[in-house]
């Protein structure tokens, strides 16, 4: 079976590359490879097409080749809350969250993902045209293959653009090398009051495949869940799967990252939750309607996430 991940040199669906690399899936009897079709709405795509059998990412991205949320379920959260990163250039002087130094600013960031930073900002009075706030793709991020964070890093330190709205991998690497500085971490407390919620990181599939194999379906989520145990338990366990997928500097990067998002590592998609994504979904015109929890969740699957997150 498939699993299309739309950015994977990154922390941002790191549980689902876990699960695949680490053998979890294998050990719940099920064979599935991860591979990398970026951008999300290209990733939800192939798994409406048949083309891949699951999804880990942005929870809302499901919308685009999932009108209405027909066809698609939810199986788990990767980790919780919005994930992404607005990073500036460090010589620009931004402080931390005064998003009106924005203004005139060039951001890349990936299709569906921008809508996040969008609403954000609309969230904080600042409507981003009037503001002349550049949000767009970041030159030379283009095609499936794309590993959106690592270009958004090289861009920025080629001074292409001025700042980024991408994963933690690509804000480790600006950071550190000293051309970028964190504006905006919403999992952390930054941003407008409940922009946390807009969007989380989740393994999806579809109806069709949960109504072929029922077993299947419920042997990932339990392969999702081992993995987030395991990370916590142990999250060295980042390195060894980033020395099988990532590049070097990126593979020593990665459980330092991985660490920092333990707290998040929590398969629960509750309604709270969802009823938050549909609101963000229709604010930024993706949905009409406002479809139920178990409509969109696959919920004859919740007993599977630990007792402690339901």
């Amino acid at each position: 079976m498939r699993l299309a991940i739309p950015d994977l040199i990154s922390n941002s669906y790191f549980p689902a590359l876990a699960a695949a690399e680490l053998g979890f899936f294998e050990r719940e009897g099920v064979a599935v490879t991860a591979e990398l079709i970026f951008p999300v709405d290209r990733a939800y795509a192939a798994l409406r097409d048949g083309e891949v059998d699951f999804v880990g990412g942005a929870a809302h991205g499901a919308l685009a080749a999932f009108p209405e949320w027909h066809g698609v379920k939810l199986l788990g959260a990767l980790s919780q809350g919005m994930y992404w990163f607005l990073v500036m250039r460090a010589d620009l002087g931004i402080a931390r969250g005064d998003l009106e130094s924005l203004k005139g600013r060039r951001i890349g960031a990936a299709p569906w993902v921008e809508m996040g930073l969008r609403q954000l900002l609309a969230a904080a009075g600042i409507d981003a045209a009037r503001a002349g706030i550049s949000i767009g793709p970041v030159p030379g991020a283009t095609g499936s293959s794309v590993n959106f964070g690592l270009t958004a890093a090289e861009t920025l330190a080629a001074g292409r653009i001025d700042g980024f709205w991408a994963n933690g991998m690509a804000a480790e690497l600006a950071v550190t090398t000293g051309v970028g500085a964190i504006v905006l971490d919403v999992r952390r407390g930054d941003g407008p009051s409940g922009c946390f919620d807009y969007t989380m990181p989740v393994l999806a599939t579809t109806d069709r495949l949960i109504e072929r194999s029922l077993e299947q379906a419920a042997a990932t989520v339990r392969a999702l869940v081992a993995a987030q145990i395991a990370l916590k338990q142990d999250v060295s366990l980042a390195t060894a799967v980033g020395h099988k997928r990532f590049p070097p500097r990126e593979a020593g990067l990665i459980a330092g990252i991985v660490r920092r998002d333990l707290p998040f590592y929590d398969p629960t998609i509750g309604e709270a939750s969802v009823a938050a994504i549909n609101a963000f979904a229709r604010s930024v015109g993706v949905l009409a309607g406002d479809p139920s929890y178990d409509r969109i969740v696959a919920t004859q699957f919740r007993h599977l996430w630990p007792d402690r997150s339901r």
